[in-house]
């Protein structure tokens, strides 16, 4: 591992280019945190898929005994720092004022040897929004550790965050195995414009009968019971 500045950037990226699992990732970001003076790592990201129950992601190595209390607790229901990453990018240090309405999850994580954190949210263009979080059990972090490490934290995040979007597209059940046809594109476009199948055919000089074909084909690619579910799940995926 080459260290942030510099042109060991470019390691990195080679690094987190060749993680293809979570494991893989993990065992990497493991090494930033340390290389960053933290024992702890911990990625979450938020899908926009399904609309009514969003998937989330979540992978660390914190004390098993953590993740088993984090998750009996349902703590990431009330968890302020996945709260704030949802509609901010802003770094986050584990305050008690940050925790103020989570008493009982601050006071947990620290008898957990939790007790100092950092958490970078980062955000893409298609909707998903991920949380990396370093922690640690010894030292505060003071002012100047975070103003000579915001950079390299967010740089990391945003690193982290492409190669999980990455990671989850190339499974089966990922967006990467969408392909829709460019008259699939087509269809759904002028769909999203509010053309009936009537008028797109009009549109398209083809028949009615091929633009429903189209449609059909397109809906059963993306797993949408129809019309309007398929044009919203395209958009939010950035096929059409």
């Amino acid at each position: 591992m080459q260290q942030f500045a510099g042109e060991g950037h470019q390691e990195w990226l080679h690094d987190f280019a060749a993680a293809k699992t979570e494991a893989a990732l993990l065992e990497l970001l493991a090494k930033a945190a340390n290389e960053l003076g933290f024992e702890y790592c911990a990625l979450g990201m938020r899908l926009p898929l399904p609309f009514s129950n969003p998937r989330v992601v979540m992978f660390n190595n914190y004390p098993q005994a953590w993740q088993q209390r984090y998750q009996a607790e349902q703590y990431l229901r009330i968890d302020p720092t996945v709260a704030e990453g949802m509609t901010s990018t802003r770094s986050m240090l584990w305050t008690e004022s940050l925790f103020a309405s989570s008493r009982p999850l601050w006071e947990d994580a620290r008898a957990h040897g939790l007790q100092f954190g950092w958490a970078q949210p980062t955000h893409d263009l298609k909707g998903v929004a991920s949380l990396l979080t370093f922690a640690r059990s010894g030292e505060g972090i003071a002012r100047n550790e975070y103003q000579v490490k915001v950079q390299k934290m967010q740089w990391l995040a945003q690193a982290a965050h492409a190669a999980l979007s990455n990671i989850l597209a190339a499974k089966p059940d990922g967006v990467a195995s969408i392909k829709l046809t460019e008259r699939e594109v087509e269809v759904l476009r002028w769909a999203a414009d509010g053309k009936t199948a009537s008028e797109s055919a009009d549109i398209l000089t083809i028949s009615e009968r091929t633009v429903i074909f189209h449609i059909d084909n397109a809906l059963r690619k993306l797993g949408a019971a129809n019309k309007t579910a398929g044009v919203l799940k395209a958009a939010m995926l950035r096929l059409i």
